[in-house]
């Protein structure tokens, strides 16, 4: 952590869609500012990722299971998926699914027995441009489809999943293929703790029923399901199984550093990935930090800052840290763009009118507990992070959206910390703490050596 230059008034950063914004800070703000660790970028993440192929974790290569895929399906031709991350997550997957291609091209799999499937989940569709973009070569040279969570023809049944007897669904051309593979970033998570590749088969390419029952209020109220905890946590466990059920034999999954640049890859069996790379994840991303502020300044930034629906998840992260980052009673700014508004998918639709048609943040939590449907779990975060401080979203596109959701809106972060400076009274000093990338770091708090 590190204080803020010292001057009369303090001018700042923080992430603005692909951009930055700049702001300045009145003196009677006493400013930290707290990034993730640093880490050495990968150089040629190409080349790391070939050479994680060649040595994956806990499995044999992945030629070596394309070869036996393209054996069990004896006269038929073989079938093989890979699951890709949808354009909230920031996965490199232009860079990664090309050397998987290889692995299976060597194997004896073809290109046209290869699907690639983005895990869209409840969010929208993705157009052919942003598949092209999302995968450069790769669209051009095997076939791309979304996921479908909205249509129960599209699933498949792997029957019901402990520990809460979740209705297991994945997509048929899942569950048919001789081989699944997945990509995924592996960073900190509300309810799984850290994502990654299972999850990006598990909730990405899950039916609607799957995202209904894990992020409904059995798990947000369960103490084991938070931010940055596997161990004993019932979400991770879930996701784990369905995985295991729906075919996940390999994945290769990054930890990028808070400007997106790959600083680790791993690739082989998923529970042997996702072990290495949280440990990873947790070294650079958690950061101590030695009270409660009155205010915190949780940027976002490209491509989490699309809609308020995935933006949110800066606030609701500094709420449900360890111990929460800002006081009670404190507030949240939020500079995000906003371009798609509260989002276009069922799940973010869902989010915004579960916010706006209850009266009040305790009434959004009493009505899921009446009735849940997927996409109203962020609402309930949202509302649970309010009951315990304001939110402001500064800067946004959409500010008409922001108020709609229950939260104030302000043209800039000055005038977002004029408002929350009111909020919290006025003091002669006030503590704030600016986290640029506060979906990535996680600062915990810690009494002073």
């Amino acid at each position: 952590m590190q204080k803020a230059p010292g001057s009369h008034q303090q001018m700042l950063r923080v992430p603005y869609g692909h951009q930055e914004l700049e702001f300045m800070v009145q003196p009677w703000f006493d400013v930290d500012v707290v990034e993730s660790s640093p880490a050495t970028p990968v150089g040629d993440l190409g080349a790391a990722a070939r050479a994680s192929l060649a040595a994956p974790l806990g499995s044999t290569r992945l030629r070596d299971l394309a070869a036996d895929a393209k054996r069990s399906a004896g006269t038929r031709r073989p079938r093989v998926v890979i699951a890709v991350t949808d354009l909230t997550r920031a996965c490199p997957d232009d860079v990664l699914v090309p050397p998987l291609l290889e692995e299976l091209n060597a194997g004896g799999i073809a290109d046209e027995d290869i699907m690639v499937m983005i895990g869209v989940g409840l969010h929208r569709p993705t157009t052919d441009a942003e598949k092209a973009e999302k995968l450069g070569d790769v669209a051009r040279r095997v076939r791309v489809v979304d996921s479908n969570g909205r249509d129960p023809a599209a699933w498949a049944d792997l029957g019901t999943i402990p520990p809460y007897d979740v209705p297991g669904f994945t997509q048929k051309l899942v569950k048919d293929a001789d081989l699944v593979i997945a990509t995924g970033i592996v960073e900190p998570h509300q309810y799984a703790g850290y994502s990654g590749g299972r999850k990006t088969v598990a909730i990405g390419c899950c039916g609607e029923p799957v995202i209904t029952a894990t992020h409904g209020m059995r798990f947000l109220e369960d103490p084991g399901v938070r931010l940055g905890r596997i161990d004993g946590n019932p979400f991770h466990e879930t996701v784990r199984e369905i995985a295991r059920r729906a075919g996940l034999r390999f994945c290769i999954n990054v930890v990028t550093d808070d400007r997106e640049r790959v600083v680790a890859v791993a690739s082989g069996e998923p529970d042997a990935v996702l072990a290495e790379l949280v440990a990873k994840a947790a070294a650079i991303y958690t950061r101590p930090i030695f009270k409660q502020y009155d205010i915190a300044i949780a940027g976002v930034g490209a491509p989490k800052d699309v809609n308020l629906y995935q933006a949110s998840r800066a606030a609701t992260y500094l709420r449900f840290a360890p111990t929460p980052v800002v006081r009670e009673g404190g507030s949240i700014i939020l500079p995000a763009k906003l371009d798609e508004g509260a989002g276009e998918g069922a799940g973010e639709q869902r989010f915004l009118h579960a916010l706006e048609s209850a009266e009040s943040p305790a009434a959004v939590v009493e009505a899921a507990r009446r009735h849940f449907a997927g996409g109203e779990q962020r609402a309930v975060m949202v509302a649970l992070t309010l009951q315990h401080c304001q939110i402001v979203v500064a800067a946004s596109e959409a500010p008409e959206i922001v108020r709609l959701a229950k939260l104030r809106a302000a043209v800039d972060v000055e005038e977002a910390l004029d408002i929350a400076y009111e909020h919290i009274g006025r003091p002669e000093r006030a503590s704030v703490l600016l986290v640029p990338r506060a979906i990535h770091t996680l600062p915990v708090v810690q009494p002073p050596a």
